[in-house]
């Protein structure tokens, strides 16, 4: 068995994609009416069809998983961040870990948990 992909809910697809392309550098592999792949293995799903498999609520910022990408450049990252056309819901800004490795935390415009940090 092979774990292919992550799928996070989104709201508004175009959003999400350029939020990812912007700040990620993730690219569009393939667009399925709702249903987007990107590079990486992310996937982006419609939150109206999520909804409509689950049938029940979507709960964002509900902290029961996160995205984690490594960046050797945090600080670049960081100020990427910072200066992104829309306003960043932080979790918490960039800290250093005890183990030395540097993070920052924060919220996709859906609710999805993100941490970038420094590799180990």
């Amino acid at each position: 068995m092979k774990l292919k992909n992550v799928l996070i809910v989104v709201n508004d697809m175009q959003r999400a994609i350029a939020f990812y392309r912007e700040l990620f550098g993730l690219e569009v592999l393939l667009d399925n009416d709702g249903n987007v792949i990107m590079t990486e293995g992310l996937v982006l799903q419609d939150a109206k069809i999520w909804k409509s498999f689950l049938n029940q609520d979507i709960i964002p910022r509900n902290n029961t998983c996160e995205l984690y990408f490594e960046e050797s450049d945090i600080e670049g990252f960081v100020k990427k961040l910072e200066s992104y056309g829309e306003p960043i819901e932080y979790v918490n800004k960039l800290m250093t870990h005890s183990w030395g490795q540097k993070v920052v935390r924060f919220y996709d415009p859906d609710g999805n948990l993100i941490e970038v940090g420094t590799p180990i």
